[in-house]
């Protein structure tokens, strides 16, 4: 296979796991013709690409794991203070807004050893809360582990509020973002 067509082949994976995305998060009972109508594509090709539905959901899983790990060391959790390292992480997950609903909506995509292992990301939430607690920005009260469940949960409430009210993505991080400092405050 020469380069251009492992090109081609790349992009037309990406179209299909960006589609199956957007349309399973708005409807998580769509066809994989419907899946395949929104990447552009026939259904014959989603099915050279992912054989069985369960193997595109697979895919999609492993992809979203992959997408936050990139989120997370664009965040920087390590650098600056506590809570601006926390409002960067935040922002950099919020951007994975359609794939993380599909995950919280399906949570049988999150089956698998994948999702069952504390990952590199998991670490540095943790790391940073505990950060947080260390320098008096985090109530010291709240666990580590309540906490990382809580952003999680502030994302989602962010995410289903833009689908609910129809408000921009602006409007919902920063309320995302105000609940979270609020709820945290020592």
């Amino acid at each position: 296979m020469t380069t251009v067509e492992t090109g081609m082949r790349a992009r037309t994976r990406r179209a299909i796991l960006d589609a199956a995305v957007a349309t399973l998060s708005k409807n998580p009972g769509a066809s994989l013709s419907d899946v395949a109508a929104a990447a552009g594509v026939g259904r014959t090709t989603i099915h050279r690409y992912f054989p069985e539905r369960s193997d595109l959901i697979t895919a999609i899983g492993d992809d979203l794991l992959e997408k936050i790990a990139v989120a997370t060391e664009r965040a920087r959790p390590g650098e600056g203070p506590a809570l601006q390292a926390l409002d960067r992480l935040c922002q950099q997950y919020f951007e994975l807004g359609d794939g993380l609903m599909l995950v919280f909506a399906e949570p049988h995509l999150m089956a698998g050893e994948k999702w069952e292992v504390e990952t590199p990301s998991d670490r540095a939430l943790l790391e940073l809360i505990e950060r947080g607690h260390a320098e008096g920005v985090i109530d010291a009260e709240l666990p580590a582990d309540w906490v990382q469940q809580l952003v999680w949960s502030v994302l989602y409430t962010a995410w289903q509020h833009i689908r609910d009210s129809g408000a921009s993505k602006h409007e919902s991080l920063g309320l995302c973002l105000r609940s979270l400092r609020k709820s945290l405050a020592t």
